[in-house]
């Protein structure tokens, strides 16, 4: 972000500025830092209220960090400092960030897609970034910069330059991916499907549906939502409001895509290596599109870029160009070589059953290997069902599927009841203790072996990973 002081007040929606003096509304602000330790000279300094933490004790140390201004609620006394660091006076820090997003995206022209669903939207940004890459000055989501403070950051952290934001939209609860959308007013937008995370909070898929539709809320007039159309509940979600007058008269456009005739955008001869994936579509034939990425639904999560890029206007090759240069975002299917040689493959960021389940599919559909091991850990935030829903990753898990598992934590108990079933005795062990697991793994891993490992976030199975890699343990 580059403003002055007296703009960024206005984009806030502040009409006080206290202990500011001559000209100084003249101010160039150069960036945003929420973090005191993170400031550098020119930044406007955001005091975010923690639950542990109140921003608002930090301006000292943001000014002598080189902090230009601040944002400062209005209800709070005003700091008898040195510093006189001017202070933009507002309701409430957290909103004024948020209308300080808006009004600064609206100042760049910058066109914008959002990207939601319940699986696979990191990889769906990071591929169409690296698509829409090749016509436009693209800046992106990193990270888990995806919530209602994380966004905003994401937008006033973009080179001035930027033509094109891809912003990853994430949500728990009705009403957050209404927020963002609003905030960013979307020209285009993506939902790649609807799984089981934040069943906990929201208590269905139909539910998780219509969290996730709210994505069209503050899309602009004419836009475009894509999505995977081999979801009945997107669809049937979707006809419920389609022809709401709030809807239709801004002119929505909608495209499907998926691997069966009924999408608008298919997929077809898809081959998956450890190495990538490479597919052709439907419409486009004589053109092989390949990304470094293993996985048929990642070739599917692809079929969105190359919907989102024909529509801004780019051509094929170049949609096939940023697709094969794609640098996707740690632990999404990371290869990486164990210290012995074996080829391991990192998805430990995030995990529901619909994930889980295509990560065994692609493990499946791999050869060349000695034994190939799925290393599970457990699924969190399903709510009531959670048992249920491990158990059933147990029976998906079949000899013709894999050679060996290994599980960890308490909910995967019952995933290895039902794999058991399908096993001799030694090929599905189970762990309470992580370091355990490493250390058979390590055992037994043999050069020629592959070895998948993926749960969800809290269960830090990227320290599997690392030790595998020769790293140490935490």
């Amino acid at each position: 972000m580059q403003a002055t002081i007296r703009e960024v007040a206005d984009w806030c929606g502040s009409s006080a500025i206290a202990r500011l003096s001559g000209h100084a509304d003249g101010i160039q602000l150069t960036g945003v830092s929420t973090d005191s330790r993170r400031v550098a000279p020119g930044h406007l300094f955001v005091p975010i209220i923690g639950e542990r933490v109140d921003g608002h004790d930090y301006l000292a140390a943001a000014y002598r960090s080189g902090a230009a201004a601040a944002l400062w609620e209005s209800d709070r006394p005003q700091p008898d400092d040195a510093s006189q660091l001017p202070l933009i006076l507002v309701e409430d820090v957290i909103g004024a960030l948020q209308a300080l997003a808006a009004g600064y995206l609206s100042h760049t022209q910058a066109k914008v897609v959002g990207v939601t669903g319940s699986n696979g939207k990191t990889t769906t940004k990071d591929l169409l970034a690296a698509v829409l890459g090749t016509g436009f000055r693209v800046h992106k989501t990193e990270g888990n910069y995806n919530n209602h403070i994380g966004m905003p950051l994401t937008i006033l952290s973009a080179p001035e330059r930027t033509e094109l934001f891809v912003l990853e939209m994430g949500m728990s609860e009705f009403g957050e991916i209404e927020l963002l959308s609003k905030l960013a007013k979307p020209d285009a937008a993506v939902i790649t499907n609807i799984g089981e995370s934040h069943l906990l909070q929201l208590g269905s898929r139909r539910n998780i549906a219509r969290a996730k539709l709210e994505i069209l809320s503050g899309m602009k007039p004419g836009g475009m939502l894509t999505y995977y159309g081999q979801e009945p509940l997107i669809a049937e979600e979707l006809a419920a409001i389609a022809d709401s007058a709030a809807l239709a008269a801004r002119g929505i456009n909608f495209l499907t895509y998926g691997e069966t005739d009924n999408c608008a955008l298919v997929a077809g001869n898809i081959d998956v290596s450890a190495e990538g994936t490479s597919f052709t579509v439907q419409d486009a034939p004589g053109i092989r599109f390949e990304l470094p990425i293993p996985g048929r639904h990642n070739a599917i999560n692809a079929l969105a870029a190359i919907a989102i890029g024909r529509r801004f206007g780019l051509t094929d090759a170049q949609i096939a160009q940023g697709l094969q240069s794609v640098k996707p975002t740690s632990m999404r299917i990371e290869r990486s070589l164990a210290s012995n040689g074996a080829v391991v493959l990192n998805d430990a960021y995030n995990a529901s059953p619909t994930s889980v389940k295509a990560a065994i599919d692609l493990v499946a559909g791999l050869t060349g290997y000695r034994n190939k091991w799925i290393v599970l850990g457990d699924m969190l935030e399903l709510g009531p069902d959670e048992a249920a829903f491990h158990a059933q990753i147990g029976v998906y898990l079949t000899m013709d599927k894999t050679d060996r598992v290994l599980l960890y934590g308490p909910l995967s108990s019952h995933t290895n009841d039902a794999a058991k079933r399908h096993f001799a005795a030694d090929r599905v062990l189970y762990f309470n203790d992580k370091n355990a697991l490493i250390d058979r793994l390590l055992a037994e891993l043999a050069p020629e072996d592959l070895v998948l490992v993926k749960a969800s976030r809290g269960m830090r199975m990227e320290e599997v990973v690392a030790a595998l890699n020769g790293g140490e343990r935490s």
